[in-house]
């Protein structure tokens, strides 16, 4: 019996890697705001799945042990089209409408750089929970929704806490009208 050879390190790093983001997604999901139900990212996964060998083959020298860009293909173009104040009978509502930039980066600190023009287009969305909701949309409901014209924040919703916020489907408090 001749012995079996072991993979690489990077290819068992990307399969576990693999392994645990297919594991956590299920628990994990995000509001459709338009006018469908929310969709679960764990469905999200199952419809996109790639095969392990195929992500581990991917791997390049351009992103880090855990698969994100050390260079931003994104740097110096904004990532944040135009925000719009809007109201709806629960309060106001800060429409975040992200460019092709902000939809597709994966660089590690894009959402705060993504936040930092939010605040600089309107510097009413520095309130409590708001960034908790931008966060969320930005992690989540863009993979869920990549092609959503606007992420809608609302200041009135209460401040729980990103793990909350995530838990409610980026909207504490109560549904999206």
């Amino acid at each position: 019996m001749t012995p079996r050879r072991r993979a690489p390190r990077r290819h068992r790093r990307a399969a576990a890697a693999t392994a645990l983001c297919a594991s956590l997604l299920p628990l994990i999901a995000c509001a459709d705001t338009g006018d469908t139900d929310p969709v679960s990212i764990g469905t999200l996964a199952a419809s996109t799945a790639v095969p392990t060998a195929t992500v581990a083959r991917s791997a390049s020298a351009l992103t880090t042990p855990a698969g994100l860009p050390t260079v931003d293909p994104y740097a110096g173009l904004p990532l944040i089209e135009r925000v719009e104040w809007t109201s709806n009978v629960d309060g106001p509502r800060l429409l975040v409408f992200p460019t092709t930039a902000g939809r597709r980066t994966t660089t590690q600190g894009s959402d705060e750089r993504a936040w930092q023009e939010v605040l600089a287009l309107s510097a009413d969305a520095e309130s409590p929970g708001m960034r908790d909701q931008f966060v969320c949309h930005w992690e989540w409901a863009r993979l869920v929704q990549p092609n959503k014209p606007s992420w809608n924040l609302e200041p009135w919703r209460p401040d729980v806490g990103y793990q909350a916020v995530v838990a409610a489907s980026c909207n504490p408090g109560g549904p999206e009208r």
